[in-house]
Protein backbone atom coordinates (compact mmCIF):
# COMPACT_ATOMS: atom_id res chain seq x y z
CA UNK A 1 0.00 0.00 0.00
CA UNK A 2 1.30 3.86 -0.78
CA UNK A 3 1.39 6.19 2.19
CA UNK A 4 -0.69 7.96 2.63
CA UNK A 5 -3.08 5.75 2.12
CA UNK A 6 -7.05 7.24 2.14
CA UNK A 7 -10.03 5.03 2.99
CA UNK A 8 -13.34 5.31 3.90
CA UNK A 9 -14.71 4.58 7.45
CA UNK A 10 -16.55 1.37 6.53
CA UNK A 11 -13.13 -0.32 5.45
CA UNK A 12 -11.19 1.13 8.35
CA UNK A 13 -13.83 0.33 11.08
CA UNK A 14 -12.94 -3.85 11.58
CA UNK A 15 -9.23 -2.63 12.32
CA UNK A 16 -9.87 0.96 14.32
CA UNK A 17 -8.23 -0.89 17.39
CA UNK A 18 -5.03 -1.66 15.40
CA UNK A 19 -4.18 1.99 15.00
CA UNK A 20 -1.29 2.97 17.10
CA UNK A 21 -2.72 6.41 17.01
CA UNK A 22 -5.93 7.76 16.02
CA UNK A 23 -5.35 11.82 15.34
CA UNK A 24 -7.37 14.87 15.03
CA UNK A 25 -6.25 17.45 13.56
CA UNK A 26 -9.15 19.73 13.69
CA UNK A 27 -9.37 23.02 16.47
CA UNK A 28 -9.80 22.43 20.24
CA UNK A 29 -13.23 23.26 20.13
CA UNK A 30 -14.30 21.06 16.80
CA UNK A 31 -12.83 18.24 18.91
CA UNK A 32 -14.58 19.26 22.49
CA UNK A 33 -17.66 19.30 20.50
CA UNK A 34 -17.10 15.35 19.59
CA UNK A 35 -14.81 13.47 18.13
CA UNK A 36 -13.92 9.94 16.88
CA UNK A 37 -13.50 7.72 20.18
CA UNK A 38 -9.91 7.38 21.84
CA UNK A 39 -8.41 10.01 19.32
CA UNK A 40 -6.19 12.72 20.15
CA UNK A 41 -6.24 16.24 19.50
CA UNK A 42 -3.39 17.42 17.35
CA UNK A 43 -4.59 20.92 15.58
CA UNK A 44 -2.96 22.04 12.71
CA UNK A 45 -4.83 25.55 13.36
CA UNK A 46 -5.77 26.23 16.27
CA UNK A 47 -9.41 28.14 16.90
CA UNK A 48 -8.38 31.43 16.80
CA UNK A 49 -6.14 30.79 14.04
CA UNK A 50 -8.58 29.04 11.75
CA UNK A 51 -10.79 32.10 12.17
CA UNK A 52 -7.51 34.56 11.34
CA UNK A 53 -7.93 32.28 7.93
CA UNK A 54 -10.90 31.86 7.18
CA UNK A 55 -11.40 35.85 7.86
CA UNK A 56 -8.67 36.55 5.43
CA UNK A 57 -10.14 34.28 2.75
CA UNK A 58 -12.84 36.52 2.89
CA UNK A 59 -11.73 39.44 3.26
CA UNK A 60 -7.72 39.38 1.50
CA UNK A 61 -8.71 36.70 -0.38
CA UNK A 62 -7.56 33.13 -1.37
CA UNK A 63 -4.24 32.96 -2.26
CA UNK A 64 -2.98 35.13 0.39
CA UNK A 65 -4.93 33.24 3.08
CA UNK A 66 -3.40 29.71 1.68
CA UNK A 67 0.45 31.00 2.49
CA UNK A 68 -0.15 32.01 5.89
CA UNK A 69 -2.02 29.18 6.67
CA UNK A 70 0.56 26.88 4.71
CA UNK A 71 3.07 28.38 7.26
CA UNK A 72 1.01 28.13 10.60
CA UNK A 73 0.09 24.42 9.48
CA UNK A 74 3.88 23.54 8.74
CA UNK A 75 4.82 24.89 12.30
CA UNK A 76 1.52 23.27 14.25
CA UNK A 77 2.82 19.80 12.12
CA UNK A 78 6.25 20.34 13.39
CA UNK A 79 5.66 20.75 16.89
CA UNK A 80 3.47 18.01 17.39
CA UNK A 81 6.49 15.60 15.88
CA UNK A 82 8.99 17.40 18.30
CA UNK A 83 6.71 17.19 21.18
CA UNK A 84 4.44 13.86 20.35
CA UNK A 85 5.55 12.08 17.77
CA UNK A 86 9.74 12.23 17.14
CA UNK A 87 10.05 8.66 19.32
CA UNK A 88 7.80 6.47 17.58
CA UNK A 89 9.13 3.75 15.94
CA UNK A 90 9.30 3.28 11.87
CA UNK A 91 5.87 0.87 12.45
CA UNK A 92 4.31 3.31 14.24
CA UNK A 93 1.20 3.14 12.34
CA UNK A 94 -1.47 7.01 12.64
CA UNK A 95 -4.93 7.60 11.11
CA UNK A 96 -5.34 10.92 10.81
CA UNK A 97 -8.73 12.80 9.90
CA UNK A 98 -10.46 16.47 9.99
CA UNK A 99 -13.69 17.78 9.28
CA UNK A 100 -14.09 16.84 5.51
CA UNK A 101 -12.15 18.54 3.14
CA UNK A 102 -9.22 16.52 4.03
CA UNK A 103 -6.68 19.47 3.32
CA UNK A 104 -5.94 19.75 7.37
CA UNK A 105 -5.58 15.90 7.89
CA UNK A 106 -4.02 15.44 4.25
CA UNK A 107 -0.85 18.05 5.26
CA UNK A 108 -0.04 16.27 8.27
CA UNK A 109 -0.56 13.00 6.60
CA UNK A 110 2.05 13.49 3.87
CA UNK A 111 4.36 14.71 6.33
CA UNK A 112 3.99 11.68 8.59
CA UNK A 113 3.85 9.47 4.91
CA UNK A 114 7.18 11.20 3.89
CA UNK A 115 9.30 10.52 7.89
CA UNK A 116 8.23 6.81 6.56
CA UNK A 117 5.16 6.01 9.21
CA UNK A 118 2.27 4.03 7.27
CA UNK A 119 -0.52 7.02 7.87
CA UNK A 120 -3.79 6.71 6.63
CA UNK A 121 -6.24 9.42 6.35
CA UNK A 122 -9.75 9.10 6.84
CA UNK A 123 -11.86 9.72 3.50
CA UNK A 124 -14.53 12.27 4.17
CA UNK A 125 -13.40 13.03 7.59
CA UNK A 126 -15.63 13.39 10.87
CA UNK A 127 -18.56 14.11 8.80
CA UNK A 128 -18.41 10.53 7.25
CA UNK A 129 -17.60 9.31 10.61
CA UNK A 130 -20.78 11.11 12.01
CA UNK A 131 -22.66 9.49 9.00
CA UNK A 132 -21.50 5.96 10.11
CA UNK A 133 -22.50 6.73 13.99
CA UNK A 134 -25.55 8.24 12.97
CA UNK A 135 -27.11 5.22 10.68
CA UNK A 136 -25.35 2.29 13.22
CA UNK A 137 -27.70 4.03 16.52
CA UNK A 138 -30.94 2.96 13.90
CA UNK A 139 -29.54 -0.37 13.76
CA UNK A 140 -27.16 -1.13 16.84
CA UNK A 141 -29.31 -1.70 19.77
CA UNK A 142 -31.83 -3.79 17.80
CA UNK A 143 -29.10 -6.10 18.29
CA UNK A 144 -28.80 -6.87 22.08
CA UNK A 145 -31.22 -7.80 24.70
CA UNK A 146 -31.28 -5.34 27.62
CA UNK A 147 -32.42 -5.66 31.45
CA UNK A 148 -33.52 -2.57 32.70
CA UNK A 149 -32.76 -1.75 36.60
CA UNK A 150 -36.37 0.27 37.72
CA UNK A 151 -36.81 1.75 41.31
CA UNK A 152 -37.79 5.06 42.29
CA UNK A 153 -35.12 7.93 42.76
CA UNK A 154 -32.50 6.67 45.66
CA UNK A 155 -33.00 2.96 44.97
CA UNK A 156 -29.75 2.68 44.05
CA UNK A 157 -30.10 1.80 40.20
CA UNK A 158 -26.96 3.57 39.29
CA UNK A 159 -24.64 1.87 42.00
CA UNK A 160 -26.04 -1.29 41.03
CA UNK A 161 -24.97 -0.65 37.41
CA UNK A 162 -21.70 0.14 38.74
CA UNK A 163 -21.50 -3.04 40.47
CA UNK A 164 -22.70 -5.45 37.92
CA UNK A 165 -19.99 -3.83 35.78
CA UNK A 166 -17.21 -5.01 38.12
CA UNK A 167 -18.42 -8.13 38.43
CA UNK A 168 -18.03 -8.32 34.72
CA UNK A 169 -22.02 -7.74 33.30
CA UNK A 170 -22.18 -5.54 29.97
CA UNK A 171 -23.12 -2.25 31.46
CA UNK A 172 -24.52 1.09 29.36
CA UNK A 173 -24.78 3.43 31.57
CA UNK A 174 -26.56 6.19 30.31
CA UNK A 175 -26.24 8.92 33.48
CA UNK A 176 -22.96 8.17 33.42
CA UNK A 177 -21.98 9.18 30.06
CA UNK A 178 -24.54 12.40 30.08
CA UNK A 179 -22.74 13.20 32.73
CA UNK A 180 -25.82 13.71 34.58
CA UNK A 181 -28.20 11.97 37.03
CA UNK A 182 -31.67 12.50 35.32
CA UNK A 183 -33.66 14.35 37.42
CA UNK A 184 -34.09 18.41 38.11
CA UNK A 185 -31.54 17.53 40.60
CA UNK A 186 -29.13 15.92 38.72
CA UNK A 187 -26.70 17.75 36.90
CA UNK A 188 -23.01 17.30 38.59
CA UNK A 189 -20.89 20.25 40.19
CA UNK A 190 -17.48 19.40 38.44
CA UNK A 191 -18.69 18.24 35.68
CA UNK A 192 -20.53 19.82 32.43
CA UNK A 193 -22.33 17.41 29.69
CA UNK A 194 -20.61 16.83 27.01
CA UNK A 195 -22.31 17.63 23.45
CA UNK A 196 -25.36 15.50 22.14
CA UNK A 197 -22.93 14.30 19.30
CA UNK A 198 -20.58 13.59 21.86
CA UNK A 199 -22.86 11.61 24.14
CA UNK A 200 -24.17 9.55 20.92
CA UNK A 201 -21.09 8.63 19.72
CA UNK A 202 -19.81 6.87 23.31
CA UNK A 203 -23.08 5.28 23.24
CA UNK A 204 -22.35 3.55 19.87
CA UNK A 205 -18.81 3.03 21.11
CA UNK A 206 -19.80 1.31 24.06
CA UNK A 207 -22.61 -0.88 22.12
CA UNK A 208 -20.21 -1.70 20.17
CA UNK A 209 -17.61 -3.22 22.34
CA UNK A 210 -20.27 -5.54 23.83
CA UNK A 211 -20.97 -8.95 23.36
CA UNK A 212 -24.37 -9.58 21.22
CA UNK A 213 -25.28 -13.06 23.16
CA UNK A 214 -24.91 -11.35 26.37
CA UNK A 215 -27.52 -9.78 28.36
CA UNK A 216 -27.05 -5.56 28.45
CA UNK A 217 -28.24 -3.83 31.73
CA UNK A 218 -29.14 -0.42 31.73
CA UNK A 219 -31.04 2.13 33.73
CA UNK A 220 -34.76 3.24 33.20
CA UNK A 221 -34.41 6.30 31.50
CA UNK A 222 -36.78 8.53 30.24
CA UNK A 223 -36.04 9.95 26.68
CA UNK A 224 -33.77 12.98 28.16
CA UNK A 225 -30.86 12.87 30.63
CA UNK A 226 -30.44 16.52 31.55
CA UNK A 227 -30.57 18.31 28.57
CA UNK A 228 -29.01 15.19 26.32
CA UNK A 229 -31.74 12.80 24.14
CA UNK A 230 -31.35 9.37 24.42
CA UNK A 231 -31.33 7.49 20.53
CA UNK A 232 -34.76 6.81 19.68
CA UNK A 233 -33.84 2.90 18.59
CA UNK A 234 -32.38 2.65 22.00
CA UNK A 235 -35.23 4.07 23.80
CA UNK A 236 -37.85 1.74 21.96
CA UNK A 237 -35.57 -1.23 22.52
CA UNK A 238 -35.49 -0.63 26.21
CA UNK A 239 -39.43 0.18 26.79
CA UNK A 240 -39.72 -3.55 25.72
CA UNK A 241 -37.26 -5.09 27.65
CA UNK A 242 -37.49 -7.10 30.45
CA UNK A 243 -36.74 -5.50 33.80
CA UNK A 244 -35.67 -5.38 36.93
CA UNK A 245 -37.42 -4.05 39.81
CA UNK A 246 -35.03 -3.02 42.75
CA UNK A 247 -36.41 -1.76 46.15
CA UNK A 248 -34.80 -0.43 49.22
CA UNK A 249 -36.33 1.22 52.28
CA UNK A 250 -37.82 4.63 52.43
CA UNK A 251 -35.22 5.69 54.97
CA UNK A 252 -31.80 4.27 53.05
CA UNK A 253 -33.38 5.62 50.11
CA UNK A 254 -33.04 8.97 51.88
CA UNK A 255 -29.20 8.11 53.39
CA UNK A 256 -28.44 7.04 49.75
CA UNK A 257 -29.51 10.56 48.57
CA UNK A 258 -27.82 12.57 50.65
CA UNK A 259 -24.43 10.70 50.15
CA UNK A 260 -24.66 10.91 46.52
CA UNK A 261 -26.13 14.95 46.69
CA UNK A 262 -23.57 16.24 48.88
CA UNK A 263 -22.74 18.54 46.43
CA UNK A 264 -26.39 19.83 47.51
CA UNK A 265 -26.78 19.04 51.26
CA UNK A 266 -23.50 20.97 51.73
CA UNK A 267 -24.62 24.06 49.18
CA UNK A 268 -28.44 25.29 50.64
CA UNK A 269 -27.91 28.07 47.82
CA UNK A 270 -27.35 25.95 45.22
CA UNK A 271 -29.99 23.46 46.19
CA UNK A 272 -32.69 26.09 46.36
CA UNK A 273 -31.92 27.42 42.91
CA UNK A 274 -32.74 23.93 41.74
CA UNK A 275 -35.85 23.95 43.74
CA UNK A 276 -37.01 27.07 42.23
CA UNK A 277 -37.27 25.13 39.17
CA UNK A 278 -40.17 22.92 40.55
CA UNK A 279 -42.42 26.22 41.40
CA UNK A 280 -44.99 25.33 38.77
CA UNK A 281 -45.19 21.31 39.57
CA UNK A 282 -45.42 22.12 43.02
CA UNK A 283 -46.47 25.69 43.13
CA UNK A 284 -44.82 29.06 45.23
CA UNK A 285 -45.81 27.94 48.94
CA UNK A 286 -44.94 24.37 48.95
CA UNK A 287 -41.04 25.17 47.17
CA UNK A 288 -40.99 28.09 49.82
CA UNK A 289 -41.39 25.21 52.44
CA UNK A 290 -38.66 23.35 50.56
CA UNK A 291 -36.30 25.91 50.68
CA UNK A 292 -36.78 26.96 54.34
CA UNK A 293 -35.57 23.35 54.91
CA UNK A 294 -32.57 23.74 52.90
CA UNK A 295 -31.72 27.20 54.75
CA UNK A 296 -32.02 25.26 57.66
CA UNK A 297 -29.96 22.51 57.07
CA UNK A 298 -33.04 20.08 58.06
CA UNK A 299 -31.91 18.02 54.97
CA UNK A 300 -33.11 14.22 55.94
CA UNK A 301 -36.95 15.92 56.54
CA UNK A 302 -36.71 17.50 52.90
CA UNK A 303 -34.99 14.23 51.06
CA UNK A 304 -38.08 12.46 52.70
CA UNK A 305 -40.54 15.06 51.12
CA UNK A 306 -39.15 15.26 47.91
CA UNK A 307 -39.16 11.20 47.50
CA UNK A 308 -42.84 11.16 48.92
CA UNK A 309 -43.99 14.29 46.99
CA UNK A 310 -42.57 14.69 43.94
CA UNK A 311 -40.05 12.05 42.33
CA UNK A 312 -42.13 9.11 43.90
CA UNK A 313 -45.59 10.20 42.19
CA UNK A 314 -43.49 10.94 39.42
CA UNK A 315 -41.75 7.35 39.00
CA UNK A 316 -45.65 5.72 39.72
CA UNK A 317 -47.30 7.57 36.80
CA UNK A 318 -44.10 6.81 34.53
CA UNK A 319 -43.35 3.54 34.77
CA UNK A 320 -45.91 1.02 33.96
CA UNK A 321 -46.54 3.36 31.01
CA UNK A 322 -43.14 3.33 29.42
CA UNK A 323 -42.11 0.34 30.58
CA UNK A 324 -44.03 -2.32 29.44
CA UNK A 325 -42.56 -5.92 31.38
CA UNK A 326 -42.01 -3.58 34.85
CA UNK A 327 -45.39 -5.65 36.01
CA UNK A 328 -43.31 -9.23 35.13
CA UNK A 329 -39.49 -7.84 36.62
CA UNK A 330 -37.41 -9.76 38.77
CA UNK A 331 -37.99 -8.10 42.19
CA UNK A 332 -34.27 -7.55 43.90
CA UNK A 333 -34.63 -6.32 47.53
CA UNK A 334 -31.60 -4.52 49.16
CA UNK A 335 -31.03 -5.08 52.81
CA UNK A 336 -29.46 -1.58 53.01
CA UNK A 337 -26.65 0.65 51.09
CA UNK A 338 -23.78 -1.40 51.82
CA UNK A 339 -21.22 -2.48 49.51
CA UNK A 340 -21.89 -6.08 50.40
CA UNK A 341 -25.84 -5.39 50.02
CA UNK A 342 -25.08 -3.77 46.07
CA UNK A 343 -22.49 -7.24 45.51
CA UNK A 344 -24.72 -9.69 46.27
CA UNK A 345 -27.77 -8.19 44.41
CA UNK A 346 -25.32 -7.82 41.15
CA UNK A 347 -24.43 -12.15 41.96
CA UNK A 348 -28.21 -12.36 42.36
CA UNK A 349 -28.80 -10.83 38.95
CA UNK A 350 -26.13 -12.40 37.20
CA UNK A 351 -26.97 -15.51 38.32
CA UNK A 352 -30.34 -15.55 36.72
CA UNK A 353 -29.23 -14.69 33.86
CA UNK A 354 -27.24 -17.39 33.79
CA UNK A 355 -29.41 -19.68 34.35
CA UNK A 356 -31.84 -18.80 31.55
CA UNK A 357 -29.70 -18.50 29.11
Amino acid sequence: MKYPALLSFAELLPTLEQFDAIIDVRSPSEFALDHIPGAINCPVLDDEQRQRIGTMYKQVGAFEAKKIGAALVAHNIAHHIETQFIDKPHAWKPLLYCWRGGNRSGAMALILARIGWPAIQLDGGYKEYRRHVNAELLTLPALFSFKVVCGPTGSGKSRLLQILAEHGAQVLDLEKLAAHRGSVLGSLPTEAQPSQKKFESDIWHTLRSFDPARVVYIESESKKVGNLRVPDALIDNMRSSACIDLQLAHEDRVKLLMQDYEHFISDPDLLNAQLACLVQLHGKEKIAHWQALASTHEMEKLVGELLEDHYDPAYSKSIDRNFVHVKDAQKICLSDISEVAFAHAASQIIATASSSS
